[in-house]
């Protein structure tokens, strides 16, 4: 699994090369200059790294120096400045190009190329407050109790569907949204930005987005070859329908498909580390705060690699995948599916 820098400073530093690649200093030539954009971002990195809100990052950065020294801030920004950067910089078109950066900041800094040998598709959901899994176990007892029929116990949730690095951890396209609903339906604009970005040459995925058509859009479209269980329908003895799910299911690759549970891991990593749960009320607030996590888990992850947290001597850019072969050699080895 790949570890994540625990450092404030390691992470101001790039959140800021970040912002400069992919924001300009000033939005505006009129703008009042107090301070830049790429200050404000990475006030909103260390927020989210901090796992706090915008008051009392603006307590930490008044109360800690080293900080505000790291980035150049000689005024600490009020938390409504904070509040108003984060809907202006965390737009759909910012927030991508700014996830963008961080894979740009990755390649410049490490030896390998920009080039995916094996990606991994999923989508988890978020809780919009913070409420206790004990809590609601006991409301749902609770009602059963009084003779209430109750299917579910939440609400509809954020969902965030992402694209990620099964090597390094990466991710490398998101999209924010709100569950329950179906995965398959951002397949495809989560893919097309991520073929944008990176070279991918093998996708995995989950049952949920079993479909012929996901098979020749990411296969004939995007040159991606698929792997994606045929799970989808009622049980039969007969081949499934589609020459290429039929083909899952004569000719699946076990030992390639094992590591679709990477994903897993970086939505264990986002929610441990950044929490599970988020702030924002409203649905577009909510996007940017998905947003931020996600562009915040890979500038971790690059900060992590470059100075070697927790360790004697630096690591390369490269994680190994647990089991008996790695990812590259799996790939390597079964070609047969092709």
């Amino acid at each position: 699994m790949s570890l994540t820098s625990k450092s404030p400073r390691t992470v101001l530093l790039i959140a800021m090369d970040v912002a400069r690649q992919a924001l300009p200093a000033y939005a505006h030539r009129c703008s009042p200059k107090k301070f830049t954009q790429h200050q404000l971002f990475a006030c909103l990195v260390l927020k989210g790294f901090c796992r706090t809100d915008y008051r009392g990052i603006v307590v930490m950065l008044s109360e800690w120096s080293d900080l505000r020294e790291v980035i150049g801030l000689k005024v600490v920004p009020h938390f409504t400045t904070l509040q108003k950067a984060a809907a202006r910089l965390l737009l759909r078109s910012e927030a991508n190009r700014l996830l963008e950066a961080t894979l740009t900041c990755a390649d410049e800094r490490s030896s390998s190329r920009a080039v995916t040998k094996l990606a991994a598709i999923d989508s988890s959901g978020f809780e919009t407050r913070h409420i206790s899994s004990y809590f609601v176990k006991r409301r749902d007892r609770d009602f059963k109790s009084r003779g209430i029929w109750q299917t579910t116990t939440y609400r509809p949730y954020p969902k965030l569907g992402l694209v990620c690095d099964c090597e390094t951890h990466l991710v490398i396209a998101a999209l924010p949204g709100r569950g329950p609903g179906a995965d398959i339906t951002h397949l495809d604009q989560v893919m097309v930005e991520g073929f944008c970005r990176r070279s991918i040459d093998t996708l995995l995925a989950d049952a949920g987005y079993d479909a012929e058509w996901a098979h020749e859009f990411l296969r004939h479209d995007l040159g991606i070859h698929s792997i994606i269980p045929a799970g989808i329908g009622r049980p039969t003895a007969r081949p499934p329908s589609g020459f290429y799910r039929r083909r899952m299911k004569q000719q699946f690759p076990n030992e390639i498909y094992g590591q679709r549970w990477q994903v897993e891991t970086v939505f264990s990593m986002i929610k441990r580390r950044l929490g599970a749960a988020l702030n924002a009320k409203t649905y577009w607030s909510q996007c940017r705060a998905l947003m931020l996590k996600v562009i915040t888990h890979n500038i971790m992850i690059i900060c992590y690699v470059l100075w070697g947290f927790l360790q004697s001597k630096p690591v390369p850019f490269s994680f190994p995948c647990s089991g008996r072969h790695t990812a590259r050699r799996v790939l390597r080895d079964a070609t047969d599916v092709r």
